[in-house]
């Protein structure tokens, strides 16, 4: 005969109330691990997307991630003519938020650098890649949108031809991938009235000078789209990214960008280590130390409840004391349930994030090698627990059973 189990049975209904309060607290710290993971998973997701080995922004910048880049497009044709780097593509990366089927409606736009990048690497789960260089998308399933739906945005109508799943910023925003141009038609769109103020500030500003005077045809020029005025530059991207060669010398090529005074290369690696440092580094480290608050909070919450189910049983440890039991048995008889809460309350927890955690706004990833850790930490946490209530039981004297 279990005296533990015997214990539970006679006291149930508050071991079972007292065991889902505890698995519904080791959820939390489930959940937390899960939402930490996430959270660094989403920042990378991107970075790791594209498979760019070079990232190629501002001089003096920390990429399109950390702050504002601006890059000419013609960039790419420099890159391009470095010994050891192929496949330079643009990249251009922002945040809009729009109202869509009257609701708010936020998204990241990633602009592929077409055609060379159709979205290939991306996670399809439904649907195609881009196909064409204008009017076509490529949307997350977390943003709503369902196959061949049309969304306007700006002056004109893109059609969804593909579904990815887990394309999120680091601000937890779904992903949307356009090629280049149409990213940054997104990006710099403005309404019709205000580009008609800017082609007759224009044209106010080339009349004030003696060359505007005396040619015409330039003020009819200043006055034209923006596209027709060579001096204009066309919309910068926010970066240009490219691979290597194999075999290509990584420090020769790192040599030949230095010698650029316009433009600051990172390697993958370097990109990655920004963003965990610098964009979610402060919400990374808040949730990891909420996170070991939690199990703190776990050890000491479970220690005062063994704590408290020995003080009810001192009247019984007190006979068993009397009738001769040896201390292991009381000792087994207190560690026993709390090794049994521990593992049921862990049971509970997982079994309850399976059904919530889906359910949160973050993504929450919860992998194997974290729910082994916090086995293990659950584990000492039952044995320590138990501590406490051992040290209560072999203060009872034998006596007390009669008093």
């Amino acid at each position: 005969m279990n005296l533990a189990v015997r214990d539970i049975r006679h006291s149930l209904g508050r071991f079972v109330l007292t065991t889902v309060g505890v698995g519904m607290l080791l959820m939390t710290v489930m959940g937390m691990g899960g939402i930490y993971r996430g959270l660094v998973d989403d920042a990378l997701v991107v970075t790791r997307s594209v498979g760019a080995d070079l990232w190629i922004v501002q001089r003096d910048t920390r990429g399109p991630f950390a702050e504002v880049s601006r890059l000419p497009r013609n960039l790419t044709d420099r890159v391009a003519a470095v010994p050891g780097v192929v496949d330079p593509r643009e990249f251009v990366f922002h945040t809009i938020q729009r109202e869509h089927r009257g609701m708010p409606f936020r998204m990241a736009v990633l602009g592929l650098g077409w055609p060379a990048d159709k979205g290939e690497g991306l996670p399809l789960v439904a649907g195609r890649v881009l196909a064409q260089n204008h009017y076509e998308m490529i949307a997350d399933e977390s943003l709503g949108l369902a196959l061949g739906e049309r969304l306007r945005l700006g002056k004109d109508t893109y059609t969804v031809v593909g579904l990815t799943r887990a394309m999120v910023s680091s601000g937890g925003d779904g992903i949307a991938c356009f090629t280049s141009r149409d990213a940054q038609a997104i990006q710099f769109d403005e309404a019709g009235e205000s580009a008609r103020l800017e082609r007759q500030a224009r044209r106010a500003r080339a009349g004030e000078i003696d060359f505007g005077r005396t040619q015409p045809s330039v003020l009819e020029r200043a006055a034209g789209s923006s596209r027709a005025i060579a001096a204009l530059p066309a919309p910068a991207v926010s970066a240009v990214i490219a691979r290597l060669m194999p075999g290509a010398d990584l420090d020769g090529v790192l040599r030949t960008f230095d010698g650029w005074s316009d433009v600051t290369v990172h390697t993958a690696a370097q990109q990655e280590e920004l963003l965990l440092k610098g964009t979610v580094d402060r919400a990374r480290r808040q949730i990891l130390l909420f996170r070991v608050l939690l199990t703190i909070i776990s050890a000491v919450i479970m220690a005062l409840i063994i704590y408290t189910l020995t003080l009810d049983k001192l009247h019984p440890i007190a006979l068993l004391k009397l009738i001769g039991a040896p201390n292991h048995v009381i000792v087994g008889l207190i560690m026993q349930q709390s090794l049994i809460m521990g593992a049921l309350a862990y049971g509970v927890g997982y079994l309850a994030g399976e059904r919530l955690f889906p359910m949160f706004p973050r993504r929450v990833l919860v992998t194997n090698d974290d729910l082994l850790r916090l086995g293990g930490i659950v584990l000492v946490i039952s044995v320590l627990a138990s501590l406490l209530g051992i040290w209560k039981a072999m203060r009872v004297a034998p006596n007390e059973a009669i008093g």
